[in-house]
């Protein structure tokens, strides 16, 4: 019997112990952290072994084959001695796609990639038997397990991309590459952008490869290297053959003759970015043959995304929005590019090598004042100092809050937007939203 060790006791680590169990394999499952109750007592229920708070080499070293979640660093010792004895490590995309002939829908980019895999999957639910997976929801494999599916969209991040062997989707969707993750990367944003282009390294001629033709890191990767994928790329600014491309305020996608032209003045998501992530969505649903009259309705009635631009409460005429989902400067360069009022702005955590001058001219124009929510705020204070009148910082959410309430004149917005990793003074960046909202709930 193969041993598999899991390294991870998280959504995707338990979801791949439950698939290796029920696929013949002796699951080890790891984790340097404490395992959530609600996980541990799946892995008891299922009579897996397990181990918390450490690391053990001899229930380790001695696998077969190695599930690394996504949040552990290769640099780690335990990883690092797995390379060594050249035990074969994958992530959990990787084993559950092993175990599944479904079409499979992937979705990466730095920014847009939940967005967009939530709106592609509400574009086809009406007409397909499809699941949600990967990055968003349930993991993979125990989907895999619960019910299967004909059509799977998997959000996936460069990090479950790092370890893929085999992995090869039908469709893949790149939205975009900026910087981010970079202490990930040795601070090395080639390292980076190889590690998105992995979606399709795997696919053939008869796989499809949706991506933003504006974004020019995408476009340079492009020239330098050979694609057996058809390419469908989607614009604001080109007039595209075959693809999609907005023109008199509609988006215009054409497959082979097949043309379809969605008006986007009814789109439920505002702003630049949200009509990109439409036409990557459209173009995938079109592709997959569902009706035009079918898309446009979904595209309209489409909720969003919790913790993206959500709009949380309006009190004394001032909209709070939460945008706790924006870890990296360029989710903030559109939340900021959004705002359509003076702004009090909420910014700060765990910084992940940002370069924040990609926002001056917003601050300029839109922030009227600035509220640091981070251990240390020092690189903020140097960059945005002299740009606004107020510019404080705090520990804590519900200060935050207040200060911003003070702040804050009718007819103003206050955005939680943090360009920042959550960890220095959050759980992760669901607990920091959800936190801002029931901070605003109880002014």
């Amino acid at each position: 019997m193969k041993r598999l060790v899991v390294l991870g006791g998280g959504e995707s680590g338990v979801g791949a112990a439950l698939l290796g169990k029920a696929k013949g394999f002796e699951v080890f499952v790891s984790d340097i952290k404490t395992i959530a109750k609600s996980y541990k007592d799946v892995l008891i229920h299922h009579e897996i072994e397990f181990e918390d708070g450490q690391h053990t080499p001899a229930k380790i070293l001695n696998a077969d084959l190695v599930m690394k979640s996504p949040g552990i660093p290769e640099k780690v010792a335990i990883v690092q001695s797995i390379r060594e004895q050249g035990i074969p490590v994958i992530s959990e995309i990787e084993l559950a796609s092993r175990y599944t002939d479904a079409t499979l829908i992937a979705i990466t980019g730095s920014n847009g990639k939940t967005t967009t895999a939530s709106l592609t999957h509400h574009l086809l639910k009406s007409d397909l038997d499809v699941g949600l997976a990967g990055n968003i929801g349930t993991s993979f494999a125990k989907q895999l397990l619960q019910a299967q599916h004909t059509h799977y969209v998997l959000e996936v991040s460069s990090f479950q991309l790092d370890d893929i062997e085999h992995f090869k989707p039908q469709i893949a969707v790149l939205t975009n590459i900026t910087p981010d993750h970079l202490d990930r990367y040795n601070y090395q944003f080639e390292r980076y952008v190889a590690s998105k282009f992995r979606i399709i390294e795997n696919q053939t001629s008869a796989d499809v490869f949706i991506y933003d033709a504006d974004d020019e890191v995408i476009a340079n990767w492009m020239q330098q290297h050979q694609i057996q994928s058809r390419t469908l790329p989607f614009s604001l600014t080109k007039t595209i053959e075959q693809g999609a491309y907005l023109k008199d305020n509609n988006i215009i996608i054409t497959i082979d003759n097949n043309q379809i032209i969605m008006p986007t003045e009814n789109l439920a998501l505002e702003g630049k970015h949200n009509i990109k992530n439409a036409m990557a969505a459209s173009t995938v649903a079109h592709l997959l043959r569902i009706r035009k009259q079918t898309i446009r309705e979904s595209l309209e009635n489409f909720q969003g995304v919790e913790h993206r631009l959500e709009h949380v409460l309006k009190i004394n005429k001032v909209q709070y929005i939460n945008d706790s989902k924006a870890t990296n400067v360029n989710a903030t360069y559109f939340a900021l590019e959004s705002m359509d009022a003076p702004t009090v702005w909420i910014v700060g955590g765990e910084d992940k090598g940002n370069d924040y001058t990609e926002l001056f001219p917003f601050v300029n124009e839109k922030v009227k004042a600035i509220i640091c929510l981070g251990v240390d705020n020092s690189k903020l204070f140097e960059a945005f100092g002299n740009m606004v009148d107020i510019i404080v910082e705090t520990q804590y959410m519900s200060e935050a809050v207040k200060i911003a309430y003070k702040v804050a004149e009718a007819g103003d917005n206050v955005l939680l937007s943090p360009a920042c990793a959550s960890f220095d003074l959050f759980e992760n960046y669901e607990d920091r939203g959800r936190q801002f909202k029931n901070a605003v709930r109880n002014l």
